[in-house]
């Protein structure tokens, strides 16, 4: 049979098992493990895949339009990076050095810095520059191995600058290579202008804001930050189920700075996941487990702001599917790398390499409810594949702070061959 693209002789190849479920529990540490691996792809789908014998038995390299020789190299999924900020306008150095001399993220944020410090950067900002930032930060995530980002508003908290926000992502994604998942978080923080009338900014989000975005098309997911001194549970219950009823599917920043009590209301909602988790109670993370609701973790974070890390394995343990982001954004991850991501997971929150990669790829698929299509590398799923240069799956967060990436295929495509780069921002 005549193959699009034919990836031969792999030196190992991971990825989950065939399904169409997140991993739990010992099924997280159980990935599929092929040595002298082949994929055939047909269109942008993957037909087949397993021993290079098999595979080029019934997708012949002679008849295949294209050939990626993968001797020696690790293949994977494409990363999906499940919980960025990524249409910023400006970053925040003042406040990196403000936290080494021992200021913590509250202090800042109450002072007026944080969040609000993005806003105003976002709100001198045109829509067409911050497109055209956007767009060098996408090149630069599929360089970096990731095929699919889910990018969230959150600066602009106002209505038109939301909708600049999102408008400029859209655009953006438009034109990119990786695939882009959108999410309304005008959630995020309360505004200066309605520091002391926060209930009016609550009437604002769900009467003003939900329905444009909602009619614009702009966004799949509506997120909001539940947590001490942001929105109350009461608040962004109110929010999230304004978000539901113009179509779009709840998210939570949930229980990062205290137990709250956001990851019971992430279950309570139907949420398709809550986000950070650093406090989260035993019986809100229960109760997400049973209503199917992903822990999106984001080490890089905690990491950044020196604050204890996700207890991931009591979260295993308990049933959670867990997935793994780098939450990308000015302030508290100015980090975009899936890969040291893997590593934060395995040093600091004790997860195997095996769990860490079906962390941030399979189950972070279902984060952003992709799972049935990528994530994967199983025939029928969108061929979005990454070539690395070492042998070994292990070796990705073993030997961190190194680009390893030598190729990406996006949809069937070859975006990026031979560890070609191009400038990031």
């Amino acid at each position: 049979m005549k193959s699009d693209l034919l990836v031969l002789s792999a030196a190992q190849l991971i990825t989950a098992p065939e399904g169409a479920a997140p991993l739990t529990g010992p099924s997280l540490n159980r990935p599929l493990l092929i040595s002298d691996a082949a994929i055939a792809v047909v269109g942008e789908k993957i037909a087949a895949v397993g021993p290079t014998r098999e595979v080029a038995a019934r997708y012949p390299e002679r008849e295949a339009k294209s050939v990626l020789d993968a001797r020696g190299r690790l293949v994977a999924p494409g990363f999906v990076d499940a919980h960025t900020h990524l249409p910023f306008a400006g970053t925040r150095e003042m406040e990196f050095e403000a936290r080494a001399a021992g200021e913590s993220y509250e202090a800042i944020a109450a002072r007026g810095g944080g969040i609000r410090e993005s806003v105003r950067q976002l709100r001198a900002l045109d829509e067409a520059a911050l497109s055209d930032r956007v767009a060098k930060r996408l090149e630069r995530l599929l360089e970096q191995g990731i095929t699919t980002v889910e990018a969230k508003s959150g600066y602009g908290l106002s209505v038109e600058g939301e909708m600049k926000q999102l408008r400029g992502l859209q655009r953006a994604a438009a034109g990119a290579r990786a695939e882009v998942v959108p999410t309304f978080l005008g959630a995020h923080e309360i505004p200066d202008e309605y520091r002391d009338r926060r209930g009016a900014y609550v009437d604002l989000v769900v009467e003003e804001m939900i329905p444009a975005v909602a009619a614009a098309k702009l966004a799949r997911f509506c997120d909001i930050f539940c947590d001490r001194g942001v929105f109350t549970v009461d608040e962004s219950r109110r929010i999230l189920e304004a978000g539901k009823a113009h179509g779009l599917l709840p998210k939570l920043h949930a229980d990062e700075l205290a137990d709250v009590g956001a990851a019971a209301l992430a279950a309570e909602v139907g949420a398709v996941s809550a986000d950070h988790l650093l406090h989260a109670a035993d019986r809100g993370l229960d109760a997400m487990a049973r209503a199917g609701v992903i822990a999106v973790l984001l080490p890089g974070t905690p990491f950044t702001l020196g604050l204890p890390f996700a207890k991931a394995r009591r979260m295993i343990d308990r049933g959670l599917a867990i997935a793994l982001a780098t939450d990308f954004n000015p302030g508290t991850s100015m980090s975009s790398s899936m890969t040291l991501t893997l590593t934060l997971a395995v040093t600091q929150m004790r997860l195997s390499p095996a769990e860490a990669w079906m962390a941030a790829t399979a189950n972070a698929a279902f984060a952003v409810r992709e799972g049935a299509k990528v994530g994967r590398i199983q025939p029928g799923f969108q061929a979005d594949l990454c070539l690395f240069d070492t042998d070994d799956h292990r070796h990705i967060p073993y030997h961190y702070s190194h680009d390893h990436v030598h190729a990406v295929v996006k949809r069937g495509h070859v975006e990026i061959d031979g560890g070609e780069h191009w400038s990031c921002f």
